[in-house]
């Protein structure tokens, strides 16, 4: 039991990136962004292809995320941007279509096939009593964790936070306020798109499998994360991301991995039933970062 509770926290650290991604776009500027899923499974396939291509991992991985920095402008150009004045709807389903583009580019690029991965690590687990952890997944777990506390500390002490804030709070005072939108909002794509395709690149580098269409079933666990955490809510997407991971490896180790979806999104459920605010979320108002 508790090596299958250490099992399911090693995967909700991967739903936690996607998920603190995912709260970041829509705490800042209340946008949800579906190109989230494509920009984690552009880190994953970015770095595949770079290191089939003869490159070092880590400059594969450092080459992927800084295209997935450029992938996350161009969404944030044509989507929140361009369409920003238009209804809600527009801009989500622009950044939709994102998704569907991105997907289709890296299925002509490397097929529709799942492509195995290479094992750039040697294969090293700790013990703990009787507890087996597995040495890349150890690292994914401490390097999600990490990366959001400097998330939170940035957007809680630092003069760019409070910028961000003032921005989430409302846009048109802050800009009245002299906070430059057009250079701030385009950062916010840029952390949330990073979050998510580092996401991607632990995915494959502990999971040894990439596809172009990865990042589907990833970014529906993060959206549901980080609704049962609580929308707008960074340490809800935490915790509903470690959720989520335990529920997924409990129910295969109990159930079989049939029933993984039926349980994981029954449990999800009950809980917003209870409480549909999530559980940092306030029922009556969306808790601002």
């Amino acid at each position: 039991m508790a090596q299958q509770l250490v099992n399911g926290l090693m995967l909700g650290s991967i739903y936690v990136l996607v998920a603190v991604s995912l709260t970041l776009s829509i705490g800042i500027l209340n946008f949800l962004n579906f190109s989230i899923p494509g920009l984690f499974m552009l880190g994953g396939v970015l770095t595949w292809l770079m290191i089939k291509l003869g490159f070092a991992w880590p400059l594969a991985a450092i080459t992927a995320l800084l295209a997935v920095c450029v992938a996350a402008l161009v969404v944030e150009r044509f989507t929140y941007r361009w369409m920003k004045g238009s209804d809600p709807e527009v801009p989500l389903v622009s950044s939709l279509g994102f998704l569907i583009l991105f997907e289709n580019l890296m299925l002509v690029a490397v097929g529709s096939d799942q492509q195995a991965f290479p094992q750039v690590f040697a294969d090293f687990n700790l013990r703990i009593g009787g507890l087996l952890l597995g040495g890349p997944q150890l690292i994914s777990l401490v390097l999600s964790i990490v990366l959001v506390v400097m998330i939170s500390w940035v957007l809680r002490k630092t003069r760019y936070g409070r910028q961000v804030r003032a921005i989430a709070e409302d846009p048109e005072t802050a800009g009245i306020l002299g906070i430059d939108l057009q250079r701030i909002v385009p950062l916010v794509f840029i952390a949330s798109g990073l979050l998510a395709a580092i996401g991607g690149v632990l995915f494959a580098f502990n999971y040894l499998q990439v596809s172009p269409f990865m990042g589907e079933e990833v970014g529906l666990k993060g959206i549901s994360a980080m609704i049962v955490g609580g929308m707008g809510n960074i340490w809800g997407a935490i915790a509903g991301g470690l959720l989520i991971g335990v529920t997924e490896v409990f129910s295969i180790y109990f159930l079989g991995s049939d029933f993984v979806d039926i349980v994981v999104y029954g449990v999800l459920l009950v809980l917003l039933i209870l409480r549909p605010g999530g559980l940092f979320g306030r029922v009556e108002q969306r808790e601002k970062l």
